[in-house]
């Protein structure tokens, strides 16, 4: 007697609806129904509009900043808990509050490990997410992480442009291990910045760390948030002689002055993916898709099949 495994069921939260129908599009299903009460004071409450008994279910949603992204995942999990779903997966091309991940001075909280129980809590069986700030994030989970990495899209990009003389940097020193992997699949030299901070999103001062003289410099990193940072980086190595400068960050967070700041500054591109919706257009933001990535991850994890070849770095 055969057994053909049901198809899931996928869902998006409001904060990453075009992410979601990407995603839905490329698995081959149609996004699933939500419907959203909203109170004057700004409570919401999400409703599925079809059964997810017995189902497994996919709930898709970045949690960037503010702190509704966050509670609209809550909430969907424990709907679909209390609605007796076999198996939630949350799915968050964006773990956000990822940034706290440690203890880094006295009386501080570790955001990331508390998001991380409360997820559990509220009922997701699964976690897939991408590019997290620090790997030991997954640790935080009693359940399953898939860990997926935003190379998978970058590295064909980068070989693509046929650079010469490529030098792959860090902006800090914390992503040095993520420069050094993509400069062994790119067979490329690095570079690293050293900075220091008079607060957050403030740099006092920065150091570049190896020669990047007539060299095409792509700066890489997870996240770009105010572009402080990578902006420093890449007008210091244009000072430097380099003969380009680009950037690629799996998550374009975006706030602030970024974009003017990338405007402004020496780099030639900014290549983020669609984790995150971004706030406007720009000809110097280039946005690679990931919905083909968490797709195809899906899909063999809703019928047991190896997610090796995914893991690039």
């Amino acid at each position: 007697m055969s057994y053909t495994v049901p198809e899931p069921k996928i869902f998006g939260c409001t904060q990453s609806t075009v992410l979601a129908e990407k995603i839905s599009k490329s698995y081959g299903l149609d996004l699933g129904k939500v419907a959203f009460s909203r109170y004057s004071d700004g409570e919401f409450q999400p409703s599925f509009e079809e059964s997810v008994r017995g189902a497994r279910i996919f709930i898709i949603g970045s949690t960037n900043p503010g702190p509704e992204n966050l509670m609209e995942m809550l909430l969907m999990l424990d709907a679909a808990k209390r609605a007796s779903a076999r198996h939630i997966t949350a799915v968050m091309p964006y773990f956000g509050w990822a940034r706290q991940d440690r203890k880094d001075k006295p009386r501080v909280p570790i955001a990331a490990k508390l998001v991380a129980k409360m997820l559990e809590a509220a009922g997701a069986t699964r976690i897939i997410t991408m590019d997290l700030h620090a790997d030991q994030i997954q640790g935080f989970f009693e359940k399953p992480v898939d860990h997926l990495f935003a190379s998978t899209m970058f590295l064909p990009y980068l070989r693509n442009l046929n650079l010469d003389n490529l030098t792959i940097a860090s902006p800090d020193m914390g992503g040095s291990k993520r420069a050094y992997a993509y400069s062994k699949a790119l067979e490329s030299d690095v570079v690293i910045c050293y900075k220091q901070r008079a607060k957050a999103n403030i740099i006092s001062h920065m150091e570049l760390i190896g020669d990047v003289q007539g060299k095409n410099v792509v700066l890489v990193d997870d996240m770009i948030d105010t572009a402080g940072t990578l902006t420093k980086a890449a007008d210091l190595m244009m000072k430097r002689g380099a003969k380009s400068v680009r950037a690629i960050a799996s998550h374009g967070l975006l706030s602030g002055n970024a974009y003017k700041k990338i405007e402004e500054s020496e780099l030639v591109e900014l290549i983020v993916t669609d984790s995150i919706s971004i706030k406007k257009e720009s000809d110097k933001v280039k946005v690679l898709s990931c919905a083909e990535l968490f797709a195809d991850v899906m899909h063999r994890v809703h019928n047991n099949t190896s997610i090796a070849s995914k893991f690039l770095m």
